[in-house]
């Protein structure tokens, strides 16, 4: 896993009244999502509409809402909670004394490959 430095601090970060914020780590857009006091991440893009996560809003069970047709996503695993089916991509978080981090796994054809 690669991770890359998203923030110094979690107070650099801007998010919006919701606790949301859509980011750019290493050429990728995410979604960054504060619920009770831990900082998630997740994909940037609803995977049923497309819509911009950073748009909607969690919920009290700490799923984030899509803005576009209310589809809930765990913010722990990314799972659908509301019963359609899809999977939101989520990417682990670390908080170290240089800054806040998020992680990516690694995809090669093959696992032998450097």
């Amino acid at each position: 896993m690669n991770f890359y430095k998203i923030a110094e601090s979690l107070s650099e970060l801007t998010l919006s009244p919701n606790g949301l914020a859509e980011v750019e780590v290493n050429g990728k857009s995410i979604c960054i999502a504060l619920h009770n006091n831990t900082l998630h991440a997740c994909a940037a893009k609803c995977p049923h509409a497309g819509a911009a996560m950073a748009q909607g809003y969690v919920d009290g069970l700490g799923n984030i809402v899509c803005p576009l047709h209310r589809y809930k996503f765990s913010l722990q695993n990314g799972r659908n909670t509301t019963g359609e089916g899809y999977f939101l991509k989520s990417y682990q978080v670390e908080f170290r004394p240089d800054g806040v981090f998020v992680g990516f796994e690694e995809h090669k054809l093959f696992k032998w490959q450097k």
